[in-house]
This record gives structure tokens, C-alpha cells and sequence, in this order.
């Protein structure tokens, strides 16, 4: 295919993982046929993830924009990219020899500057940016369980009630969370017990040490760290471009769709960056230890 010479194109092995799990219209219920092929569509939506430049600019060897924003949109709308992570992200835990139901995971947030309008912008005073947060709920390897997108100006305990709302329904043998100090403090303790009355979750609290100043890798937390990372790999999330939160979200999905595919296929992508590398090590050696 024209497409397969871009670094974000899919492998066929990549291919392989997905394209079982994508929708395939019924012939007996009418409708024109494909016009663009599922690859080559989802091959431009790659390339807007990866390389983050604007729907309208993408190469003319790659699917029209128009018609690789309209998959993305639909998409999206009816839930095909979560049911397609979903389904990634089980067999990615069963082949590391894990449950497909996690029993703990990671919490936190992060906030992107908004490049664009649209919905949910805010100021988020403590970090000085304007745009939106992105609340990521992991498993223990770093795996994507739950993602909301909302306004900057919501303060992280109330956005982890977002996330953290009927997560049981998804998960039901989850009962520990572990979170920064910013989710509780002195003045606002009301998360854990909200946490544990209406969710059953064990809210734990991984403290920083204050005698160390700047990035501090701390147990547990360097786990969603390293997620970030994977994430801000790729340009269309370095910054907040979409006009609506359900895209945002669908975002952070298709990259995680990537990564697990490229897991699945034995194409692993190599840590980058100081967070990553560090994270790498702590996990090899944890699983040395057990």
C-alpha cells in the first residue's frame, strides 16, 4: 500500500491485531461499498496522532481528510475505538500472563494547553495552563482503564470522582487506587472516604519527598508517568487540538490502540526519554524480584 512508507503507518502485523476487531457493514443491509479502504483510513488517522499536523494537510497518498475524519468521528461516536481498545488491552494483560479484570490501579492527571476553542477550556492555576485535563486511570503495567477529558479548571479531586464514578461497573474486582498527594490534602480528605463508600476503592496516597527537589521517580506513580509518556510521544497530544472532549478521548485511545497492537505483533517500541528508560528498569527489576 502507498501509505506503508510512513514511520506511523501500521505494520502488518499491527493490521493483523485490529482489523478483526473493526465493524464490517452487512452487504443484505444495503449501502455503497468502501470507497477508501479500512487501512488506508486508519493509516491517515495515524499519521494526524503521530506527526500532529492539521485533518487538512495530510499527504495526498494517504486517504482524503475528509473522509479519514468522518471514520474518526463516527468512530467515536458509536464507541468502535473504545470497544477496539477494550479488546487490545485484555489480550495484552492475558499474554502477560494476567487477569483480564485488574484488582489495582494508577491515578492521575494531566493538563494539556488547548491549541483550539470548543468545549470544557479552562485555567488550571496551579499549573499555569489554559486548556484541559486529561485523568487517566491505569493497571499496574501502565495499561489505559479509564480516561476522562475535562476543563483545566476542575481541581483533580473532583475530576478523580469523574473517573472513578461506577468504574465497577467495567471493573469489578477493583479495590486500589493509588493517587498523589494532590488528591488529598488537610484541608480535603473527602475522596477516600467518598471512594470507599460509594465505590468500594481503597484510596492510597504515595507521598513525594520534599527534601528532594524537581522530577522524583516514586513507587507506583512512575507507572502512569511512563503512560504520559507514551502518550506525548505522539504530536496530537502534546497539546489539546480537538474542539470536543470525545474526540480528546478518542485520541488518547487510537495512540493506546497503536501500542498495544505493536505489542501484540512483538514489535515493542523502545523507551524514550529519561521517564520511560527509568520506568523500563523499575519494571524489569520488579519482575526480577518476583
Amino acid at each position: 500500500m502507498a501509505s506503508s512508507r510512513y514511520d506511523s503507518s501500521l505494520t502488518d502485523g499491527q493490521w493483523a491485531q485490529i482489523e478483526p476487531l473493526l465493524p464490517v457493514a452487512n452487504p443484505r443491509h444495503g449501502g455503497r461499498r468502501l470507497k477508501h479502504d479500512r487501512r488506508l483510513i486508519l493509516d491517515t488517522i495515524l499519521y494526524v496522532l503521530r506527526t500532529g499536523c492539521a485533518w487538512r494537510l495530510v499527504p495526498h497518498d494517504l486517504a482524503p481528510w475528509d473522509a479519514a475524519y468522518r471514520w474518526f468521528r463516527a468512530w467515536a461516536a458509536d464507541g468502535t475505538w473504545r470497544q477496539v481498545h477494550e479488546a487490545l488491552r485484555d489480550r495484552v494483560r492475558e499474554r502477560d500472563g494476567r487477569d483480564a479484570q485488574p484488582t489495582a490501579a494508577v491515578l492521575d492527571s494531566q493538563s494539556a494547553r488547548s491549541a483550539e476553542g470548543g468545549e470544557a477550556i479552562g485555567y488550571d492555576a496551579g499549573k499555569r495552563v489554559r486548556g484541559r485535563k486529561r485523568h487517566l486511570l491505569v493497571d499496574t503495567n501502565g495499561l489505559l482503564l479509564h480516561r476522562v477529558v475535562h476543563s483545566a479548571g476542575v481541581q483533580d479531586r473532583a475530576g478523580a470522582r469523574l473517573v472513578l464514578t461506577s468504574v465497577h461497573d467495567e471493573f469489578p474486582q477493583l479495590g486500589l487506587v493509588w493517587v498523589d498527594g494532590g488528591y488529598v490534602n488537610t484541608v480535603d480528605a473527602g475522596l477516600i472516604g467518598w471512594a470507599g463508600d460509594h465505590e468500594g476503592i481503597q484510596i492510597v496516597v504515595v507521598p513525594r519527598n520534599a527534601d528532594v527537589k524537581g522530577f522524583q521517580v516514586l513507587p507506583r506513580r512512575w507507572v502512569v508517568e511512563r503512560t504520559f509518556g507514551w502518550l506525548t510521544r505522539c504530536r496530537r497530544l502534546a497539546r489539546d487540538y480537538e474542539r470536543k472532549t470525545a474526540h480528546a478521548e478518542a485520541m488518547i485511545d487510537v495512540a493506546m490502540i497503536r501500542l498495544m497492537s505493536a505489542r501484540l505483533a512483538g514489535e515493542d517500541i523502545e523507551p524514550e526519554g529519561p521517564i520511560e528508560t527509568e520506568a523500563a528498569r523499575r519494571l524489569a527489576k520488579d519482575l526480577n524480584d518476583e
